[in-house]
C-alpha cells in the first residue's frame, strides 16, 4: 500500500509567518488534517503525519520520520508571506528523479484547475528551492505554499471554511492522481448468507425493568443474556439477547432451549451487515407491536438529513462554521446514533460554532465533553473528525449498553464515567449531559426542528426550479 507523509509546517514554539492576528502553524495543521482525512476516506492509502497537534517538530525530525518509515511521498504544507498573493509549489533545486518533476506538475495543476476560477487565486508557478524537507528526504517530495497570510484577500480565503475544504480536497485529489491511488469502493458489496447474523431474542419489553427481570431469570438458569435497546418505527424497546449466530440452525437450537426453559416469546431476529439491514417478522404477541413511549425522542437511529444539507443549514447561520455534516452523517451510522440531531447538539453547545462559551475552537470539542467552567475547559481532540467521533461515542455510552463497535478506537475520555444505557432519548439527557440542564434535550430538538424546516424550504425551492424548467419546454 502506498504511504504518504503529510507535513504541517512549523508548530509549537515555531508559529511560522504571522499577520492580522493569525499564525501560519494553525492553518498548516488544519489543512493537513483535512487532507489526511480526505485521502483515508476516499483512497486505499496509508497516511502518516509529522504532527497532529500544536507541537514543536524540528526539520531534521520531520525528514528522519519520513526516511525511517520509508514513505513513498512527502508533502509539506505551508502558508506564504512577504507581500505577494497566490499559490505556488516547490521541489528540490538539486538533482531529482523525473517522477518528482512529474508529480509536482500533476499536483500543482490539479490545485490550480480546481480553485483558480472559483476563488480567483493567482498561479505563481511551479518552483524549485533548497528547502531542508525537500533536500533531505529520500523519496519524492513537494512543498506547497497556500496563499499569503499577510495579504488581505488571501487571508479572507484562508479563514473561509469553504476554501479550506476545497483546497484540502484539491491537494488530496492531486496526490491521488499523481501517485495513482486506488479509490475505495463507495458501495458495500451485496450481502450474502455469510453477512447475516441471527440474533436470538429472549423477549422484548417496553419497560427496562421487565427486561432486567428476564436477564436475571436467564442467568439463574446459566443462560448468558444482556439487554439491547432497539428503536422500532420510532419507538424504544428493550430486547433481551441470548446469543448471536452465523448459522441459522444454531440460532434455532438456542430458541428451542429457551422455550424448554419457559421463554415462550423467544424469536430470531436476522440482521444483514450492510446499510440496508432487515429483521425477521416478530411474533404476534411480541411486545414490539403497536407500542409507544412517553420518554422522548430516541437517540438511536440513522440520520435523516444528509451531510450536505446539514452543512447548508449551518452555513446559513454562520458562514464561518466548519463543514462537519458529512462526518456526523457518516460516523453516526456506525453507532446507530441520530447524527443529524447530534449536530444540532453541537450547534447548541457552540452557539452555531461561534464558541462564545468556555470551549475554544482549537479544542475540536463540539459537545463540551468535560467542560465544567472557565477553569475546566474540557477535552481536546486532534482533529474536527475526532471531536465528532468523541461526541458520538459519548452519546452511544448513554444510549446503549452494547460494546463499542470496533470500527474506530475509543477517543471519548469520559466514556467510562457514563452509566451505560441511562439516557435512551434526547430528553433523558436533561441533568446528565448538562447540569442542571432541565430543558437540555428539548433545546436540541428545537434546533433540529429548525433544521427540518430549512431542509423543507430548500426542497421546495428545488421543486419550484424543476417545475419552472418543465414549463419552459
Amino acid at each position: 500500500m502506498t504511504i504518504i507523509m503529510i507535513d504541517p509546517g512549523h508548530g509549537g514554539s515555531d508559529p511560522g509567518a504571522q499577520a492580522f492576528g493569525y499564525q501560519e502553524k494553525n492553518f498548516n495543521l488544519q489543512i493537513s488534517l483535512k487532507i489526511r482525512d480526505y485521502l483515508q476516506k476516499k483512497y486505499a492509502v496509508k497516511v502518516l503525519m509529522t504532527r497532529t497537534t500544536d507541537q514543536t517538530v524540528s526539520l531534521s525530525e520531520r525528514t528522519n520520520m519520513a526516511n525511517i518509515q520509508n514513505v513513498d511521498y512527502f508533502c509539506s504544507i505551508h502558508v506564504n508571506a512577504g507581500g505577494g498573493s497566490g499559490f505556488e509549489s516547490y521541489i528540490y533545486n538539486g538533482p531529482v528523479p523525473p517522477q518528482t518533476i512529474r508529480y509536482q506538475a500533476i499536483i500543482h495543476d490539479q490545485i490550480i484547475n480546481k480553485l483558480k476560477n472559483k476563488y480567483s487565486i493567482k498561479d505563481r508557478g511551479k518552483k524549485r528551492a533548497n528547502f531542508h524537507v525537500l533536500r533531505e528526504t529520500k523519496m519524492p517530495a513537494i512543498l506547497l505554499e497556500t496563499l499569503f497570510i499577510d495579504h488581505q484577500n488571501d487571508i479572507k480565503l484562508l479563514t473561509n471554511p469553504s476554501f479550506i475544504q476545497d483546497y484540502s480536497a484539491a491537494v488530496a485529489e492531486g496526490l491521488a492522481k499523481a501517485l495513482n491511488l486506488s479509490a475505495k469502493d463507495p458501495k458495500p458489496p451485496l450481502s450474502n448468507d455469510k453477512d447475516v447474523i441471527y440474533k436470538v431474542i429472549a423477549g422484548s419489553f417496553k419497560e427496562r425493568k421487565n427486561a432486567e427481570k428476564r436477564v436475571s431469570m436467564l442467568k439463574s438458569k446459566k443462560i448468558d443474556a444482556f439487554i439491547v435497546p432497539a428503536v422500532i418505527n420510532g419507538t424504544q424497546f428493550y430486547r433481551v439477547q441470548a446469543g448471536a449466530y452465523k448459522m441459522l440452525n444454531h440460532a434455532k437450537q438456542q430458541v428451542k432451549q429457551l422455550k424448554n426453559n419457559g421463554i415462550k416469546d423467544a424469536f430470531i431476529a436476522s440482521e444483514i451487515h450492510s446499510e440496508n439491514s432487515k429483521r425477521t417478522k416478530q411474533p404476534p404477541d411480541s411486545d414490539e407491536e403497536n407500542l409507544s413511549t412517553d420518554k422522548g425522542f430516541p437517540i438511536n437511529g440513522h440520520p435523516f438529513l444528509s451531510g450536505q444539507m446539514l452543512n447548508r443549514f449551518v452555513l446559513s447561520m454562520n458562514e464561518n462554521a466548519p463543514l462537519l455534516g458529512e462526518d456526523y452523517y457518516e460516523l453516526s451510522k456506525i453507532y446507530n446514533i441520530r447524527g443529524d440531531i447530534a449536530l444540532a447538539q453541537a450547534i447548541h453547545e457552540t452557539n452555531y460554532f461561534r464558541f462564545t462559551g468556555t470551549v475554544k475552537p482549537e479544542q475540536n470539542n463540539f459537545a463540551g465533553i468535560g467542560a465544567t467552567g472557565p477553569n475546566q475547559q474540557g477535552a481536546r481532540f486532534s482533529s474536527a473528525r475526532e471531536g465528532v467521533l468523541a461526541q458520538l461515542q459519548h452519546l452511544y455510552a448513554y444510549a446503549s449498553t452494547d460494546p463499542l463497535p470496533k470500527n474506530y478506537p475509543l477517543v471519548d475520555p469520559r466514556f467510562h464515567f457514563v452509566t451505560r444505557g441511562s439516557a435512551k432519548t434526547w430528553q433523558e439527557l436533561n441533568g446528565k449531559w448538562a447540569v442542571p440542564g432541565n430543558h437540555y434535550g428539548q433545546s436540541i430538538l428545537k434546533i433540529y426542528q429548525r433544521m427540518i424546516d430549512f431542509s423543507k424550504d430548500e426542497c421546495t425551492k428545488l421543486k419550484q426550479a424543476v417545475q419552472q424548467s418543465l414549463e419552459h419546454e
